[in-house]
């Protein structure tokens, strides 16, 4: 069985990224499962998704003492010359509503709505020094007003490509197969099983080292 320690206190993104991440031979541990203190957190000064993810995995792993997976996902509006991107949970004091609230503001005179969300999942393994990071996207475009109750951040505004609901109305399941989150952990997936196999076969083309 392998541990890894997910580097977040936030309930919602841990919930997710360990339904997820379900392998059999795979368990992923909580901070406070891993004695990372409760009220432990990283400035994220990266100007980077990759260089804050690293930030945090080694952070994390300096306390833990075990492999950690760290996450830095955002959203790039394509009229807002990518904003608020790595700035995203940070764009503006206040909570997600306010930050939502926030963007359509700025895109109320914009008729370009297009916009990405991005993963990157740095997995840094502490006994080699080493990181590998797993990159996912999903393209969509940001709607008029928030709509639907599941998820967390900008999920009421963004409509993935070929649908027609936001994130929070499609709901935790679907987005779940989906989302940029998804498709980062799928590729950390493949690389954990052939990492357990002790294959490094393809290892190249599913994630980049560090």
């Amino acid at each position: 069985m392998t541990e890894l320690v997910l580097a977040t206190n936030n309930a919602n993104k841990l919930r997710e990224i360990q339904a997820q991440l379900a392998l059999p031979s795979v368990r992923v541990l909580s901070p406070r499962e891993a004695g990372v203190p409760a009220n432990f957190d990283v400035e994220e000064t990266g100007e980077t998704f990759t260089e804050n993810a690293l930030l945090k995995a080694k952070a994390f792993a300096a306390i833990a003492h075990a492999p950690v997976v760290a996450d830095d996902s955002g959203l790039m509006v394509h009229a807002l010359n990518g904003e608020p991107g790595v700035h995203s949970k940070r764009w503006i004091p206040g909570s997600d509503h306010e930050r939502n609230m926030h963007l359509l503001e700025k895109l109320k005179d914009q008729s370009d709505r297009e916009a990405e969300f991005i993963t990157v999942l740095a997995l840094y393994l502490p006994d080699t020094d080493t990181a590998h990071f797993f990159e996912g996207r999903v393209s969509g475009k940001i709607g008029a007003e928030e709509r639907g109750n599941a998820g967390f951040g900008y999920d009421p505004l963004f409509i993935p490509d070929g649908y027609t609901q936001t994130f929070a109305e499609l709901g935790e399941e679907v987005k779940n197969t989906l989302s940029h989150r998804a498709r980062a952990v799928q590729k950390l997936k493949v690389f954990l099983e052939a990492w357990q196999e002790g294959s490094d076969a393809d290892v190249s083309t599913i994630s980049r080292s560090y």
